[in-house]
């Protein structure tokens, strides 16, 4: 058996594959190390990638190099572009998964990458020097050596699972919890919490009367979230559906509370507020008269149902009385469950902005040890963690994504500036600049940065740089090419639009904001402009958006220079923060927790006021 790698990766869900994936694709010997090889991959909880800000990500993962796009795109059942009635800052891909073949081809991807090796057992221990990593020991007392280390424990650390008043350890419903690692860091001198979430009921679709419920088919024209030629957008689609609970429903939920663990005392820790349980739901929102059911097919060719809105740890029947409540559920039956799992995690401020921790050298954190919730987040982790590690093997300086450059950086940063105390989740409102940070341009922002990493491939390099001369071209086409009346009044006296009294550049009139690329193309001109070209869906979206929104974009650019500057405005390692003492007292106890590496980093830590920042911008440039 080969004990020596570079890099070894622990946990085999979205940001242990990203994780394995990228490190072994910048060409350092990389193991995988995980409980059961039969569930790497596994998506233990909603069968979806992507979602409001969530469909960001996984552009930016696939920008970079990642493999959660390409897998997302070869296994969706449906695709759904998100706040399409919105500005294209908001719009975000989502697409249903087939459970089964995401899982596989995850494997198979991973097993057709060079210089990645598997090994299944559960890690319990690590190994160092001083405060150096050196390797990891399993359960059956087998040493793993390597220069960096990356932890992707999930929900598995110590993990509780609650259903009613029964409780037993597991990581996932059917697997065991992983037990070693927390104690081990703990001597190390890491803080640790505990954290909750939670899943719903699955069950029988033959056992569902869907005519009772509302029909939520796909996108009339699906995208795909790859940027690369290697997926193409479905031609087929499986439908959702959505029904509602109701009083009956609430109270029947209700009569189980005295046997809830959310409500009897047996769940201490905090869950995600942003995807609450059906219990937490009708006791928060105690006016609501009913709630949203999302009735997601886990495949192509399974009868298996995931209700999406019905999380809950409620006895099992409870939760089944209350199903058969809600319309079409009137016969349902249930395959299993839903419950809650309690797990440990470790405040984000112990690790660095490359996710290595601060107390050990060579050891990263990435995914839900972190204080995250989703596969998204985790496997944006992942693959940044990856990355680093693979640098920090080589000495090479680490890789690290700004917040006016991707949602990575803005996740990364809100986790070690301002860490959290309950399961992080991604909105476009945690970006301030969202303009910038489209689902649409990811390629043009992050494709040259994997390129240079060595996971980006050169013809994912060549295609990029292609669609970004295509639409720079038909931009400059806009700005120098003149339309005459005749030509653009019908259009936009149909959107009730000031006519044109003398010709003019159509730049001008498509600026307009009910003036559309549908529109344009119905002059003799642009039309030809596109025929000529060849111009695909990509290009002309991503013209349409830049023309319509070039006052905003510049805006933001702005904005993000200015941030940039404080970001260049370095602060020495371990810092003594003490010695200046016209900062507040909270902004030094905060300052010192933290190790800010920038006066920008600085300026984002809650109870650093501007004052405080004043000080340090003197001192430093002193």
């Amino acid at each position: 058996m080969d004990a020596n790698y570079d890099v070894i990766v622990v946990g085999a869900g979205h940001a242990g594959c990203e994780a394995a994936a990228s490190a072994a694709n910048m060409g350092v010997k990389t193991l995988l190390v995980t409980m059961n090889l039969q569930t790497i991959a596994q998506m233990s909880c909603n069968p979806a990638m992507g979602g409001i800000a969530k469909g960001q990500i996984v552009r930016e993962i696939d920008a970079l190099g990642g493999y959660s796009g390409i897998v997302s795109d070869k296994t969706a059942i449906q695709f759904k572009m998100l706040n399409k009635s919105k500005g294209p800052a908001m719009w975000s891909p989502r697409v249903q998964s087939d459970r089964m073949r995401f899982a596989e081809l995850w494997r198979q991807m991973l097993e057709q990458t060079p210089n990645l090796d598997f090994y299944q057992d559960m890690v319990t221990d690590l190994m160092y020097e001083g405060d150096k990593i050196t390797g990891v020991k399993t359960s059956l007392g087998i040493p793993f050596y390597a220069k960096a280390v990356v932890l992707t424990n999930g929900t598995f650390l110590n993990g509780l699972i609650h259903i009613g008043e029964k409780q037993f350890g597991g990581g996932r419903a059917g697997e065991r919890a992983a037990t070693g690692i927390t104690e081990v860091l703990v001597d190390l001198g890491f803080d640790t919490g505990r954290m909750k979430t939670g899943t719903p009921p699955r069950v029988d679709g033959r056992s569902l009367d869907f005519s009772k419920m509302i029909e939520q088919p796909g996108d009339d024209d699906p995208q795909k979230f790859s940027f690369s030629d290697l997926t193409t957008p479905l031609l087929e689609q499986r439908s959702c559906h959505m029904s509602y609970t109701s009083l009956e429903v609430h109270d029947l939920l209700r009569e189980g509370f005295d046997r809830s663990p959310m409500f009897n005392g047996a769940i201490k820790s905090t869950g995600p507020r942003y995807c609450p349980s059906i219990e937490d739901k009708i006791h928060r929102f105690a006016d609501k008269d009913r709630h949203q059911l999302f009735v997601e097919p886990e495949g192509w060719n399974t009868v298996e149902y995931y209700i999406n809105g019905f999380s809950t740890s409620l006895p099992e029947d409870v939760q089944l009385r209350a199903l058969k409540a809600c319309a079409g559920f009137e016969h349902v039956k249930m395959f299993r469950p839903g419950y809650a799992i309690e797990y440990d995690y470790f405040p984000p401020t112990q690790l660095t902005h490359s996710l290595e921790t601060k107390i050990v050298s060579g050891l990263f954190f990435a995914g839900q040890i972190n204080g995250t919730t989703g596969y998204e987040e985790a496997g944006a982790q992942g693959l940044m963690a990856g990355i680093n590690a693979a640098l920090f093997c080589r000495e090479q300086e680490p890789f690290i994504l700004r917040r006016d450059e991707a949602y990575i950086g803005v996740l990364i940063d809100d986790l070690i500036t301002k860490g959290t105390k309950e399961p992080y989740r991604m909105f476009t409102s945690r970006a301030e600049f969202r303009t910038l940070l489209r689902q649409d341009n990811a390629d043009y922002r992050l494709t040259p940065k994997g390129h240079a990493l060595g996971i980006a491939s050169d013809a994912r390099m060549r295609r990029m740089e292609e669609k970004y001369a295509s639409s720079h071209a038909f931009i400059d086409f806009f700005k120098t090419t003149s339309v005459l009346p005749d030509e653009i009044n019908p259009i936009l006296e149909r959107h009730n639009s000031s006519i044109a009294h003398q010709s003019d550049k159509l730049f001008k009139f498509f600026s307009r904001p009910n003036i559309s690329m549908q529109d344009m193309q119905e002059i003799n001109s642009v039309r030809t402009y596109v025929g000529d070209n060849e111009l695909d869906v990509e290009v002309l979206e991503q013209v349409e958006i830049q023309v319509k929104y070039s006052g905003y974009i510049e805006k933001e650019k702005n904005n993000a220079e200015k941030l940039t500057k404080l970001e260049g405005i370095k602060i020495p390692k371990n810092f003594d923060y003490s010695k200046l003492k016209s900062l507040s007292f909270e902004a030094r106890e905060k300052l010192t927790k933290i190790q800010p590496a920038t006066i920008s980093q600085a300026s984002r830590i809650s109870g650093v006021s501007p004052n405080d920042i004043s000080v340090l911008l003197v001192y430093m440039g002193r």
